[in-house]
């Protein structure tokens, strides 16, 4: 799974894909991976409901 949310997140840097979908039971996991990046600040995460969060990248990382 650490491979599969690391291709996640570079898909969503390049471009390739606008946003990306994590359930609650992943989240943990895709969460380990994505704050060991570099570029971990043009992340957004959105919470939804039942527990699912929406990722996008950003041009500008967030402060």
């Amino acid at each position: 799974m650490k491979e599969e949310a690391g291709e996640l997140l570079e898909k969503l840097k390049n471009g390739e894909v606008k946003e990306v979908t994590v359930a609650k039971e992943d989240f943990d996991l895709f969460r380990s991976v994505l704050t060991e990046r570099d570029d971990f600040k043009h992340f957004r995460g959105i919470a939804g409901h039942f527990g699912k969060t929406v990722y996008q990248y950003l041009e500008e990382p967030r402060s």
